[in-house]
């Protein structure tokens, strides 16, 4: 046993200070990133915000939406090869560069995913997702993922520790997602305590994986288009969003209506509700790790959209950067005092 002195942070332990900027408006700010991938070698260019790979997010009418945003999506992994199929057919022409296939660690992901990618050769981005990136299994299918498929874009996670990025490029991930227990609806923390907080995990795992040529997603956390701001000051080159974005008519979960009012059904991957409707209810070997919520109905997602994408555009004339790519250089945190962290929140 061995305890770290650091003091670590979360999003809600800082605010960015302000600096002498020469911009004149919002309207000068661009958000768009271009990425060439470490070991894909594929070029990428776009808003690097991406919709969660839950399936009250990740959805194929969210993909739709923030496509037309240039924004990204991870398509949840419970699609069937029939839906994909459906959803190529009728799809804009280039959605492909603004989606990724989600899949699990197993024989049975492992056999899907070749399937999928065998009919439908245009997708470029593969997501390996688990809750726990440490597992040498994990690095395996990595591994064995890029033998495969030497020219798709593999993003995998999730970590929070800078070796484990520097493990996960050297074993042929492209970008990796960073985040364990962050989430809104995600109860890892309280389940097992184990955690990292988000802006300490971004600024360690930026530094490696930045050091390699790679990239990482900020993935959990972000409640506010500040969060969202602050975790690209901290080096994250993409961010991943799930409760900002659930709760519209793009979002998967049930509508429900209470009293006159709507809400839409929210849950972690790991929850009872999750592993009910894809696996047949909890196994006896493990405990849920997330928790089912009902956020207020907000409709189309467009308003959200631009919600986050103004306050971010906001954030960078503050600190005076024209180009998203220069938050992180124009970035100074400043720590919050504990009663001033009850009043910020």
């Amino acid at each position: 046993m061995r305890i770290e002195q650091d003091i670590k942070l979360g999003f809600k332990d800082v605010m960015i200070r302000p600096k002498r900027s020469t911009l004149k408006s919002r309207s000068q700010v661009s958000l768009e990133r271009e990425f060439t991938f470490l070991n894909s070698n594929i070029t990428w260019k776009g808003i690097p915000i991406i919709a969660a790979n839950m399936d009250t997010v990740g959805t194929f009418n969210m993909a739709k939406a923030l496509h037309n945003k240039s924004l990204f999506t991870a398509i949840h992994k419970h699609y069937t090869l029939n839906d994909w199929e459906a959803f190529s057919k009728e799809a804009p022409e280039n959605i492909a560069k603004s989606l990724a296939i989600s899949t699990g660690t197993g024989p049975k992901d492992a056999e899907k995913l070749k399937t999928l990618l065998n009919k439908l050769p245009q997708y470029q981005f593969i997501c390996i997702d688990v809750a726990n990136g440490y597992s040498e299994h994990f690095v395996e299918f990595v591994k064995q993922t890029r033998e495969t498929y030497p020219n798709k874009v593999i993003i995998a996670g999730n970590v929070v520790t800078g070796e484990m990025v520097e493990e996960l490029l050297l074993a042929g991930a492209d970008i990796i997602k960073v985040g364990i227990g962050p989430g809104s609806v995600c109860t890892t923390r309280v389940k097992t305590g184990v955690g990292y907080p988000q802006l300490s995990a971004i600024i360690e795992c930026a530094d490696a994986a930045h050091g390699l040529g790679g990239q990482i997603i900020s993935d959990g956390g972000c409640t506010t288009p500040g969060d969202i701001a602050k975790a690209f000051g901290a080096g994250a080159d993409f961010v991943m969003l799930g409760g900002m974005l659930a709760g519209h008519d793009e979002s998967g979960g049930n509508l429900i209506e209470r009293n006159g009012e709507y809400y839409k059904q929210f849950y972690g991957m790991s929850s009872t509700t999750a592993m009910e409707k894809h696996v047949g209810g909890v196994a006896n070997y493990r405990a849920s790790e997330g928790k089912t919520v009902e956020v207020p109905y907000r409709g189309p997602v467009e308003d959200t959209l631009q919600d986050i994408l103004g306050g971010l555009r906001s954030t960078c004339t503050y600190v005076g950067a024209q180009r998203l790519k220069e938050l992180t250089k124009r970035t100074t945190f400043i720590r919050v005092a504990e009663q001033e962290n009850q009043v910020y929140s």
